[in-house]
């Protein structure tokens, strides 16, 4: 599979720091989140950091890469913190050793977005799975991530679920980017394909043109984030106390409402979950 660059993103704040935080600061200076590419390119972090940041003084440094990458990361210690969007994977990081426990933190859904021409006649559906199959049978364009992230996976999984086999279609009306969700989305746009994305990256994505969105609202297109804080005992180095510190303040009642309250032009990108199942 292709992968995405790594990006490091790093948010250094400037103000006042709480005395309980800055002890824990000192010691740790800074913590890594290994994170899909949805929650930076929806700018969720840059929303969220700051408060974090401001009550802890704890830096927090992302790398937002695909599902896949970030998960590979996490395996090879190369983050304290998980923070991803594909639930089959993140429970088997957990049982392999690789986390201490998977936690719901909220939740969007994936929509899948098209050219007014909507040359499969698939705009206004709510079932994703014939409206893949009448993608396929068109052979309308269709620009895929194909990048092992989260949304790739759960494209995927729709395409089995529609009896479409694209492996191997590669260059014709399926075209896989190896991109991010923004690249792939300028990709697809450029050449007037279906993309399937996640809602949250949408609404903040810049570069829509004439498109809109043709398929939502079906329960398949689910899409739940879980949160994992990566095992000291498959990595020594990991910053157990300062990682479980973000980890609690993202599911405290602090941090679920701030994620609520994230919006753009008035449509909330993202909803909380840490107290409910995201099963």
């Amino acid at each position: 599979m292709k992968t995405n660059a790594i990006r490091w993103s790093a948010v250094v704040l400037a103000g006042s720091v709480l005395t309980s935080g800055s002890a824990l600061a000192q010691e740790d200076e800074f913590i890594i989140v290994q994170s899909t590419t949805s929650t930076e390119a929806s700018g969720l972090y840059e929303h969220l950091l700051p408060m974090f940041q401001e009550e802890s003084g704890l830096e927090v440094r992302v790398v937002a890469v695909g599902t896949g990458q970030a998960i590979n990361n996490a395996e090879n210690c190369d983050g304290d913190v998980l923070l991803v969007h594909a639930r089959e994977q993140e429970e088997a990081f957990v049982e392999s050793g690789y986390g201490v426990s998977r936690e719901p933190l909220m939740y969007n859904d994936f929509v899948i977005v098209g050219p007014p021409a909507d040359p499969a006649g698939v705009a206004g559906s709510s079932d994703v799975v014939d409206a893949m199959t009448k993608i396929a049978e068109s052979q309308a364009p269709f620009a895929s991530r194909g990048d092992d992230s989260g949304t790739h996976s759960k494209e995927l999984q729709l395409w089995e679920e529609a009896g479409i086999d694209v492996a191997g279609t590669d260059g014709g009306w399926y075209r896989e980017t190896g991109s991010g969700m923004g690249e792939t989305l300028n990709t697809g746009v450029g050449m007037g394909a279906y993309v399937l994305t996640d809602r949250a990256t949408w609404i903040n994505y810049g570069n829509k043109g004439d498109y809109e969105i043709a398929v939502e609202g079906d329960e398949a297109m689910f899409n739940p984030y879980g949160i994992i804080l990566v095992s000291s005992d498959h990595c020594e180095n990991v910053k157990t106390e300062a990682g479980q510190q973000f980890i609690d303040w993202m599911l405290s009642d602090e941090g679920q409402q701030a994620i609520a309250d994230y919006k753009i032009d008035g449509q909330q990108l993202f909803f909380p979950d840490a107290d409910e199942s995201d099963s």
